[in-house]
């Protein structure tokens, strides 16, 4: 039997400091509580908050916090994100550390939450990684979730669990409690979608198994959250379905198609008379 037990901090924080001290303190916790724990995944933009103003290169000393820590507790662990400067870009960027203490993967998030999280570049590589002898596993971050073709792609690159660190303090939380659920069985994947609890979050964190089912979904306040993420359970659903039913990535294997809006130079007239991505003001915003 191949398991994998993660455990997803809802941490309940405050917005534009440093929460370095707190989160460590947390992680070591979890670790002494489940000391079988081989990852840990926190929140988008847990440690400064949701400011740009904190973005540090990378390496740098937030990151090397983490690493410190990851090899300490001699754990995987995914500190959310942070906002890394790389000459005059802002990313939204999530380390993967390993439990050496070395960063093996960055992910820059590839669909900042626009137009509110401004002065924030793209990222432009989808990124995977394996935990040897247990799975490939893929990173998305927030709104990236919204755009199914993040996920499935990471799926189609082998990804079996999907780590998504989320920072999310709207009244959208429930469709992204949806996302999960569907991002998660139409990719018959482990979806691990952790948000912030406090001044940073309203919490309601979410996991979702390969047939969407709910595995765990919290409240609003701090929570740890330990998950043993069982492969084999996964590998038989991907192979016979969800309960004997639908096996989507064999179809979506088996019927190759090239979507229209991939080719290269394709335009939606649709879409083309959309106006431009900006925030709602009196003189454009309609009530419906």
């Amino acid at each position: 039997m191949t398991t994998f037990t993660v455990a997803g901090l809802q941490l309940a924080l405050g917005n534009h400091r440093d929460n370095f001290a707190q989160i460590r303190q947390q992680v070591v916790l979890a670790k002494a509580r489940f000391p079988h724990l081989d990852m840990v995944l926190l929140p988008e933009l847990c440690t400064f908050g949701s400011a740009p103003r904190f973005a540090q290169p990378m390496p740098g000393d937030a990151e090397l916090r983490y690493c410190e820590l990851a090899l300490e507790l001699g754990i995987w662990l995914i500190p959310g994100s942070l906002y890394e400067r790389d000459g005059d870009n802002i990313y939204n960027t999530s380390p993967i550390i390993s439990p050496d203490g070395e960063v093996v993967q960055r992910y820059r998030k590839i669909y900042p939450f626009l137009p509110y999280e401004t002065g924030v570049s793209s990222g432009r590589e989808l990124v995977t990684f394996d935990v040897p002898g247990i799975a490939r596993f893929g990173i998305a971050i927030c709104y990236d979730m919204w755009f199914p073709e993040v996920v499935r792609s990471l799926a189609w690159l082998g990804a079996e669990v999907i780590l998504h660190p989320t920072l999310t303090n709207t009244i959208d939380r429930n469709a992204e409690l949806a996302l999960t659920r569907a991002n998660a069985t139409m990719n018959q994947v482990y979806m691990l979608d952790i948000n912030a609890a406090g001044d940073l979050g309203v919490g309601q964190s979410i996991v979702a198994g390969p047939g969407g089912e709910v595995i765990h979904q919290s409240g609003q306040h701090q929570e740890l959250i330990p998950v043993e993420l069982d492969l084999d359970y996964l590998r038989r659903t991907r192979e016979q379905g969800w309960n004997g039913l639908g096996q989507p990535l064999k179809s979506f294997r088996d019927h190759p198609l090239a979507y229209p809006p991939y080719q290269p130079g394709a335009r939606s007239d649709a879409l083309d008379q959309l106006g431009p991505l900006t925030k709602p003001n009196p003189r454009n915003w309609t009530q419906s």
